[in-house]
């Protein structure tokens, strides 16, 4: 898993089609030991690194492997040489958790419709897909393009954050203009939360169409 706090904000050198797969070739310093096999989230998509060899880990280069299931639910088939892009390594096992748990598994693809500069800090309002609503609230947390943020506000059409000038500097979100792509992660503890209740949930609903159980009559009259 990941924490959603930014480790470096890498370059893709190159994108490249092998049948089905699309191969991506990313630079980074910071993250460059990883290892073939290891997981590294890009934008806050996991993704597996595929280089047995690691030729390039002297030149930070990292290669993945990207299938038409991840390009299709997330925002990296839109990325090309040159692109930045959020590079965050899994945490190890006792690691800080200085973030909020984000598994990398995107739910869903939001476009930046509005940003308002601050003196030092920004204010930015992303769309919001209509099946990822009620997972979204006010102070919780949520993953933008791989970013750990906290949820300002909550509107009919989305969500708004507040970037502080370490978020603007050190990831991508500092450099987004209105219109661009990002990808969302919501707190999986609202999925587990939700999934956990909604037996529960089921039946207080169907006991409330139903009617309470008044018993038969035969079992009144005994009384």
């Amino acid at each position: 898993m990941f924490t959603g706090i930014v480790e470096e904000v890498g370059e893709v050198a190159d994108v490249r089609q092998s049948d089905d797969v699309v191969v991506l070739t990313v630079r980074g310093h910071r993250v460059a030991d990883v290892a073939h096999g290891d997981s590294i989230a890009v934008n806050g998509c996991c993704l597996t690194v595929v280089d047995p060899d690691r030729a390039g880990a002297a030149d930070g280069l990292i290669r993945l492997e990207l299938v038409p299931e991840t390009l299709k639910r997330t925002s990296l088939g839109a990325v090309g040489a040159g692109s930045t892009v959020n590079l965050e390594r899994a945490v190890p096992a006792g690691g800080r958790l200085d973030g909020h748990i984000v598994q990398g598994h995107v739910d869903g693809i939001a476009t930046l419709l509005g940003r308002e500069p601050g003196e030092r800090s920004d204010e930015l309002r992303f769309s919001l897909p209509a099946e990822l609503s009620r997972y979204v609230v006010e102070k919780g947390s949520i993953a933008v393009d791989g970013v750990s943020l906290t949820v300002a506000a909550v509107y009919p059409d989305g969500f708004g954050v507040a970037l502080i000038p370490t978020t603007l500097s050190d990831t991508t979100l500092g450099v987004r203009r209105p219109g661009d792509t990002v990808n969302l992660e919501v707190d999986v503890i609202a999925k587990y939360v939700e999934r956990m209740t909604a037996g529960y949930l089921h039946d207080r609903a169907q006991h409330a169409t139903d009617g309470p159980d008044t018993g038969s009559g035969q079992e009144g009259a005994g009384r």
